[in-house]
C-alpha cells in the first residue's frame, strides 16, 4: 500500500500557509498533518474514500473535512501557495460523481436499439 509522508520542510510550509488562511484552525499539527497526508494518499492512489487506510483516521470524517475545505476554496489557495513543493502535474482531486446514462451500460430500449 503506497503511503504519503510529507518531509518536515514541506509540512512546515504547508502548515504556515494553512494558519494564514481564513476559516482554517490548525489545532494539533499532527492531526492536521495526517489529514493532509490522507488527502494526498487519495490523490496518489486514486482510491475511493472508503479505501483510506485506518492509519489516517475515519475515512468519512476526513472526506467531510476535505469537502468543507473544497467548498471554501482552501485547497485552491493552498495549492497556489505550495505549488513548487510537490509534483502536482497530474493532480486532480474532485468530490463530484459522474454517472453514465443507462444506455451507455448496454440497457435495452430506446430509438436506436429495437431489442
Amino acid at each position: 500500500m503506497p503511503s504519503v509522508e510529507l518531509q518536515q520542510q514541506q509540512w512546515q510550509r504547508v502548515v504556515k500557509q494553512l494558519r494564514a488562511l481564513p476559516g482554517v484552525y490548525v489545532g494539533r499539527e499532527s492531526d492536521y498533518r495526517r489529514f493532509v497526508e490522507a488527502v494526498l494518499w487519495i490523490d496518489k492512489t486514486g482510491a475511493q474514500w472508503r479505501e483510506l487506510p485506518a492509519y489516517y483516521g475515519n475515512w468519512n470524517s476526513i472526506f467531510k473535512r476535505f469537502n468543507r475545505w473544497s467548498k471554501k476554496g482552501i485547497w485552491q489557495q493552498l495549492s497556489y501557495a505550495v505549488a513548487d513543493l510537490f509534483d502536482l502535474e497530474n493532480l486532480a482531486i474532485d468530490s463530484t460523481v459522474i454517472r453514465a446514462h443507462p444506455c451507455a451500460a448496454g440497457a435495452k430500449g430506446g430509438p436506436h436499439n429495437k431489442d
